[in-house]
């Protein structure tokens, strides 16, 4: 819900979807071009400030997504840089430090932020809709887009629907104690069961009764701009395809 908050307010929204996805793809291919580990970092540093400072991100709120990826990428390279071996030891097993592979742990890591912080900024800058859309003009199975649609749509509902049971139940001091606690969110995922199997019936019934047939039509966002969007996006992506591949 963070990050679908702040794709619909932030200072980017209404760029064109497909220069921002055009800047993140030439981002990945760099990414996975460059072999230098400071260029990598540099490159995922450059992506979070653009995101930050141009996009309008609160820091607080980029880290709050960020950090718990970047949890999982220190424990991979953690288990990348410890080697298991025996030794002379009473122990039959031992877990020691493999120092040769270093600058291969230091530019997987770089390449992992790099493609993290670019697909950071597309999530945080372009509505899931938008996407949709896009991917639409780029002609995806439409199969593919309504499970996506109703997906998006669904966890929507049910995370606001969690988020007024959690509300309703914080005024009735369901989470003063431990035991209440417990008993609070026993209660809130059964309700939420109920709910989704609820929805999903009403959905099939909805669908049964257009016949599924045809795909589900929405309206657009028009965008003002789109040739210097591209023009811009484009540059600055060729830029980072050539800068990985000289340096």
């Amino acid at each position: 819900m963070l990050i679908e908050q702040w794709a619909y307010t932030n200072r980017w929204r209404w760029v064109p979807p497909g220069a921002k996805a055009l800047l993140t793809l030439s981002a990945f291919i760099s990414a996975f071009v460059a072999t230098h580990p400071w260029l990598l970092l540099a490159l995922a540093f450059g992506l979070a400030t653009l995101t930050i400072r141009g996009a309008g991100i609160p820091v607080r709120h980029y880290l709050r997504v960020f950090l718990p990826p970047l949890a999982f990428l220190v424990i991979a390279a953690a288990t990348l840089g410890i080697s298991i071996g025996g030794t002379n030891s009473p122990w039959p097993l031992t877990l020691r430090l493999a120092p040769n592979q270093l600058p291969e742990i230091v530019r997987i890591c770089g390449r992992s932020l790099a493609c993290l912080t670019a697909l950071l900024f597309l999530a945080f800058t372009t509505p899931m809709t938008d996407l949709i859309a896009l991917l639409r003009w780029l002609k995806m199975p439409p199969i593919l887009l309504e499970i996506m649609t109703l997906g998006y749509r669904s966890v929507s509902v049910f995370l606001a629907a969690a988020q007024e049971i959690t509300t309703a139940q914080k005024v009735r001091l369901g989470y003063a104690t431990m035991r209440a606690a417990r008993r609070s969110l026993g209660s809130m995922v059964a309700v939420l069961a109920v709910q989704v199997w609820q929805r999903a019936a009403a959905l099939e019934k909805a669908a049964q009764s257009r016949a599924n047939d045809g795909p589900l039509l929405f309206l657009d966002n028009e965008f003002a701009g789109n040739g210097r969007s591209f023009a811009v996006s484009a540059a600055g992506g060729f830029t980072l395809i050539v800068l990985a591949l000289v340096l």
